[in-house]
C-alpha cells in the first residue's frame, strides 16, 4: 500500500489474496479444528507466519484475521492474556500438515482435532 502524498511505501505482510481458498466441501462441515498460541498478544503476527507458508489472510475485525487455504480455514483471535486462539475448518486427513506448518513457523502451542459431536480424536502440540 502507497501513502499519498507522503512518499511512504508501507506493506501489511499479515494480509495477502495469494493463497488458495477453502474448499467447498470443507466450508459446510463447520469447525472441527481449535488451539491456542502461546506467547502471542497480537492475531497479526500469527497471520504473518500463515501468509508466509502461501495462505491466504485478511482482517477480520479489529484484531482478528481469518487465514485459509484449501483444506483449512481458521480465525486467529487475540484471547485474554498473552496467548492466541485458533478456530475453524480442517480437512481431518490434513492436520499433520497444519500440524506442520505451526511447528516450522516455531510456534508454541496446543491443537485439537474433533469430530462430530464434539468428539475429539486427536491432539497435539508444541
Amino acid at each position: 500500500m502507497i501513502a499519498r502524498g507522503l512518499g511512504l511505501h508501507t506493506s501489511r505482510v499479515d494480509v495477502s489474496d495469494d493463497g488458495q481458498k477453502l474448499a467447498p466441501e470443507w466450508a459446510e462441515v463447520g469447525n472441527n479444528v481449535c488451539g491456542i498460541l502461546r506467547g502471542f498478544r497480537d492475531a497479526s503476527a500469527v497471520a504473518q507466519h500463515f501468509v508466509k507458508a502461501g495462505w491466504s489472510s485478511r482482517s477480520s475485525s479489529w484484531h482478528d484475521y481469518e487465514v485459509e487455504t484449501s483444506w483449512c480455514q481458521l480465525e486467529v483471535a487475540p484471547a485474554d492474556g498473552p496467548d492466541v486462539l485458533l478456530n475453524g475448518v480442517v480437512d481431518p486427513q490434513r492436520f499433520d500438515e497444519l500440524d506442520g506448518v505451526l511447528r516450522r513457523s516455531g510456534l508454541r502451542y496446543s491443537l485439537e482435532l474433533y469430530e462430530g459431536d464434539d468428539l475429539l480424536v486427536r491432539e497435539t502440540q508444541a
